[in-house]
């Protein structure tokens, strides 16, 4: 017998609505293809992503080639309506077939059937469980599953959902779905894990007060996390609220007190929330835990710098500078010496951070103030003109306006 094509199955695999064209076909593939691509599945749900992926695929390939057949390019509802019920008369033959072969077997078993005459009918998940949620997608939350289906034949068989969630009903390959049930506690690992993939989600679509919401459930299951802990001060830092990331990051370094990474964040959000005492006392922690790490000196040296220490911030710029000096550094160091009045060593690593960066408009025209406060005229006019060719500047236009002005007039040769 002929395996007559189910529409209707490609349909709902592809969430389309008859009828469609060529054009609505790719469009609902490439929408399927953004949820379930196998690159932002969750760890372990690959296989699942790649097999619904591709069952989603070859629905789209005889999709759009029963369009381009179709009169008008156009497959209308009722053709769908029509090789619907054509599917659902074969699978009806075919049950109809297959429970007269489990009749058959059933009485060669006689002994079985005698002690347990539907032992070979229950499944291993029983679809009495009605409500299920996607792991791939935990935060569409608890669905009411309305459908299992089949497709493929053979050893390429597979299984999938239709489930109504609040967003709307989705297709779901089985792999994916978790059964619910309600007498039973979730684990605290498994609501972590849920409301970690659902705060990822968010983060990739822009929207971290969202991920914020759900990070908060997955510090609720496992306050010891790290992990959650971090990602819920990312997400908190990143939303604009300060305190809240602030009294995370604490939870996060009162559990990970080795590591140097919880001691920089609070640093960088209390240096945002404007409490320097605060940052400067996290800096020295990130400085105790990682000593050779140069941007921590440098953080500390600018804090200290804020504070109006000059003294502490000339000694942590300096040390940053024998680690791995950097143009932000050099260019800190510079301020530090000209506010201490020494335009010597100001010049010096005003120097410095042009040759470390030579195509920085910032740090030539930092150089050329910082020779414009000695004698040489010459030398500041030339780093004035390059800073000039790097870009546009209005201060240091006016700067070697001034200097020329200062500049001794010669005779030529001539």
């Amino acid at each position: 017998m002929a395996q007559v094509y189910d529409i209707e199955q490609a349909i709902l695999l592809l969430e389309l609505d008859p009828p469609f064209d060529k054009r609505a076909v790719q469009l609902a593939r490439r929408r399927m293809a953004k949820v379930w691509h196998p690159d932002i599945a969750p760890p372990g749900r690959q296989h699942e992503h790649q097999r619904h992926l591709q069952a989603i695929n070859e629905a789209a390939d005889q999709l759009e080639r029963l369009a381009a057949d179709s009169r008008g390019g156009r497959v209308s509802a009722n053709a769908v309506k029509v090789s619907a019920a054509a599917a659902r008369r074969a699978r009806a033959e075919e049950g109809a077939r297959a429970y007269a072969e489990q009749q058959r077997q059933r009485e060669e078993s006689a002994d079985r059937e005698r002690y347990d005459p539907f032992g070979s009918q229950v499944p291993e998940q029983s679809v009495v469980h009605r409500y299920a949620r996607c792991l791939s997608y935990p935060e569409w939350g608890v669905g009411s599953v309305t459908g299992i289906y089949f497709s493929g034949e053979g050893d390429d068989v597979q299984q999938w959902a239709r489930v109504k969630f609040q967003p709307g009903v989705r297709t779901i390959p089985a792999g994916s779905l978790q059964f619910v049930d309600f007498s039973k506690p979730d684990a605290g690992a498994d609501r972590v894990e849920r409301f970690m993939t659902a705060a990822q989600h968010a983060m990739a679509e822009g929207n971290p007060e969202l991920a914020a919401k759900r990070l908060i459930y997955a510090r609720d299951a496992d306050p010891r996390n790290p992990v959650v802990l971090r990602q819920l001060t990312v997400a908190f830092w990143q939303s604009g609220n300060l305190p809240a990331a602030a009294r995370a990051v604490r939870d996060w370094a009162r559990f990970d007190r080795q590591r140097a990474t919880p001691y920089r964040f609070a640093a960088r959000i209390y240096e945002d929330m404007g409490a320097y005492d605060l940052a400067s006392d996290a800096a020295r922690s990130e400085i105790q835990r990682a000593p050779n790490d140069a941007s921590a000196w440098e953080r500390l040296g600018r804090l200290r710098l804020r504070k109006m220490d000059r003294d502490g911030a000339l000694e942590a710029l300096e040390h940053a500078r024998t680690l791995a000096p950097s143009l932000d550094g050099l260019l800190d160091l510079a301020l530090v010496y000209q506010l201490t009045g020494d335009v010597g060593a100001e010049v010096t690593a005003c120097e410095a951070a042009t040759l470390l960066v030579p195509d920085s408009p910032a740090a030539w025209s930092r150089y050329a103030h910082a020779l414009a406060r000695t004698d040489r005229v010459t030398d500041a006019i030339r780093a004035c003109e390059h800073a000039l060719a790097l870009g546009p500047d209005v201060e240091v236009a006016a700067l070697l306006g001034s200097l020329r002005d200062l500049a001794p007039r010669v005779l030529s040769r001539a």
